[in-house]
C-alpha cells in the first residue's frame, strides 16, 4: 500500500520519539497522521503544570526545539532560573524564559477548567503544527519510581537525581480512573498501523498504555515499534539501565520481548543484526537499518522506512 494512504497513529515520549515523529510528519499527509504523546512525566513545578514529553514533541514539529539538547527551545535565556536561584529556589529543573510562557499560558487555562488536549490543540494551531498532537490523557496520571532510595516521582528521579537510584519498578498512579484524551480512541481505531516511536518501554510508552481503553484497542491494530535501544546502549536517555537493573540484558530483542504480546512488525537497527533470528521466533515481523536520527534527512529517511515496512505486513 501507498504510505500517503495509510493512516498512522504514532505514540511518543522522549527526544527519539519526538524526531521520528517530526519525520512522519514530513513524509505523510497532515491528515494522515495522529501523535498520542506520553503524559506520566507530567508534573507540577513552582506552581506551574510542566509537560515535558508534549512540549517536546510539540518544540520539534514547530522546528523551534534546541537542536543540541533536543528538549526546551532553540537560542533559549535562564535569566527568571538564574534570578530564582540567587533567591534560594529550586533550579534544578532547567525551564528557560520562553519555555516558562508556555509553563504558565498553560497552567492558567487549566486554572480555569479547560482541558489539556483543547490546549495542546490551540498551542499546535500557534506554533503552525499541522498534525494532530494529543495527549493520552486530559487525566493527570503521574509516573512513580520506585528505586534503591525511596519511591519518587519520576522527574525527580530522572532529573534531580539524573537516573543514578536503581530502579525496582514503576506505578503509573491514578491511571485506573483515567480516561483517554477525547480522539485518542477513535485514532487508533481508525488508523491503518500503530507505531511505537522509538521512545522508552518503561517511562515513555508504558504510561500511555497503561490508560484503560488504549492498550486494548492498540491491540487490534497493527503495530510496528521501533527499537529505542542499538548494540546495548540508547542514544539518549536510561533506557538501557533500567533494563539491566530489571533483570533483563538491554538489547532489541527484550525491547521486542517487551512489547511482544501487541506487536505485528520490529524495527532494529543494522548493528543487531544478530538478534533478527530471535525477534523472528517470537512470531514478529522485523526489519533492519540504520535507525539513528543525526539529521532531519535521518528522520524522513526512517519515517518513511517504518511506514513502507509496516504497509507490506499489514
Amino acid at each position: 500500500m501507498e504510505i500517503e494512504k495509510l493512516t498512522v497513529v504514532a505514540l511518543a515520549g522522549g527526544v527519539g520519539g519526538a524526531k521520528l515523529v517530526d519525520g512522519l510528519a514530513r513524509c505523510l499527509p497532515a491528515g494522515q497522521l495522529t501523535v498520542i504523546v506520553n503524559i506520566g512525566d507530567d508534573f507540577e513545578h513552582l506552581g506551574l503544570q510542566i509537560c515535558p514529553d508534549l512540549d517536546t514533541v510539540c518544540y520539534t514539529l514547530a522546528g523551534m526545539a534546541n537542536p543540541a539538547t533536543g528538549w526546551g527551545l532553540a537560542g533559549e535565556t535562564f535569566n527568571a532560573l538564574e534570578h530564582l536561584a540567587a533567591l534560594g529556589g529550586p533550579d534544578w529543573f532547567r525551564v528557560g524564559d520562553r519555555d516558562l510562557g508556555t509553563h504558565l499560558e498553560r497552567t492558567r487555562r487549566l486554572n480555569r477548567g479547560e482541558s489539556l488536549s483543547q490546549i495542546t490543540r490551540d498551542f499546535c494551531k500557534a506554533w503552525g503544527i499541522g498534525i494532530t498532537v494529543l495527549p493520552a490523557s486530559d487525566d493527570r496520571v503521574p509516573t512513580l519510581v520506585y528505586t534503591s532510595e525511596g519511591e519518587m516521582p519520576f522527574q525527580e528521579y530522572f532529573v534531580l537525581h539524573e537516573c543514578r537510584p536503581i530502579v525496582k519498578g514503576f506505578l503509573f498512579t491514578e491511571n485506573e480512573r483515567a480516561h483517554p484524551a477525547p480522539g485518542t480512541l477513535q485514532a487508533i481505531q481508525q488508523a491503518d498501523i500503530i507505531v511505537f516511536c522509538p521512545s522508552n518501554p518503561w517511562v515513555s510508552l508504558d504510561p500511555i498504555l497503561a490508560i484503560p481503553g488504549i492498550r486494548e484497542a492498540v491491540r487490534q491494530r497493527p503495530v510496528v515499534a521501533v527499537s529505542p535501544i542499538i548494540a546495548g546502549k540508547t542514544v539518549k536517555g536510561p533506557a538501557a539501565k533500567i533494563f539491566n537493573e530489571l533483570g533483563s540484558e538491554p538489547s532489541a530483542c527484550a525491547v521486542a520481548r517487551h512489547y511482544r504480546d501487541i506487536l505485528t512488525g520490529f524495527v532494529l537497527d543494522q548493528m543487531d543484526y544478530k538478534q533478527e533470528g530471535a525477534i523472528k521466533a517470537l512470531g514478529i515481523h522485523t526489519y533492519r537499518t540504520d535507525t539513528i536520527m543525526h539529521t532531519r534527512d535521518d528522520r524522513c529517511r526512517l519515517a518513511k522506512e517504518v511506514v513502507e515496512f509496516a504497509g507490506s505486513i499489514i
